[in-house]
């Protein structure tokens, strides 16, 4: 099985976008400057959808997506509060609790999250099953020139980061879209059907910058007997 293995000490940054199906990134340590950011020309978003899929063994709170724009440092993020279990939905610096999701520890797991600003609904889907809607923010574009950090969780504008909160695990097939998906697109995202990629970020044509010591590899295939 050929794997490609890439372990960035400095800055590494993939100035073209990038065809990243098929591969993964990997947070190997606990650390406050190890990370990943997503870049994006987009700087207004007036509805949100993002869906990523992880893998951790973690006992602790961490961050899994974190967007943030000059004044909100929360703009939009998904974050994982290991205290009292629940999976947590941000945007526009409020957010919004999921109890009971199933997040178990050494597994791959499908999240997405969408937001509509002019009803104000987010709306969590764990492993293809949708939650209920909840009301959090209407009426507020998000608007400013947005840093994505997959890795850490920002406290502010691209900074702020606790290692205490930081993945440790990997990550791949993640999209962003301007648009609520439907709940047919997020089924086909789960199940890896013919879905319609992110229009902000495409997992396909991925640009981005590494920090620190983070890995690209291969996702792992059933080897042929």
């Amino acid at each position: 099985m050929n794997l490609l293995l890439v372990l960035v000490m400095l800055t590494a940054c993939a100035a073209d976008p990038q065809d990243m199906s098929g591969k993964m990134f990997i947070f190997p340590m606990e650390s406050k400057s190890a990370y990943v950011k997503l870049i994006t020309s987009q700087q207004e978003f007036r509805d949100v959808t993002v869906c990523h899929r992880s893998f951790t063994d973690l006992r602790r709170s961490h961050g899994l997506f974190s967007m943030s724009t000059r004044g909100h440092p929360n703009d939009f993020a998904i974050f994982w509060d290991n205290t009292n279990k629940e999976m947590e939905a941000h945007v526009r610096d409020l957010n919004v609790q999921y109890e009971w999701v199933d997040y178990k520890p050494n597994m791959w797991h499908s999240i997405c999250t969408t937001w509509d600003s002019a009803s104000g609904i987010v709306q969590l889907w764990f492993d293809g099953q949708p939650f209920i809607k909840r009301f959090l923010d209407v009426g507020s574009n998000i608007v400013g020139t947005p840093i994505i950090i997959l890795g850490q969780e920002q406290d502010s504008y691209g900074g702020g980061f606790d290692a205490r909160q930081s993945l440790v695990g990997m990550m791949m097939d993640v999209h962003m879209w301007n648009y609520v998906l439907s709940p047919c697109e997020i089924q086909k995202y789960v199940y890896n059907l013919n879905f319609t990629q992110g229009d902000v970020i495409n997992w396909s044509a991925l640009e981005y910058k590494i920090f620190d010591k983070v890995l690209v590899e291969n996702t792992v295939t059933p080897c042929a007997i």
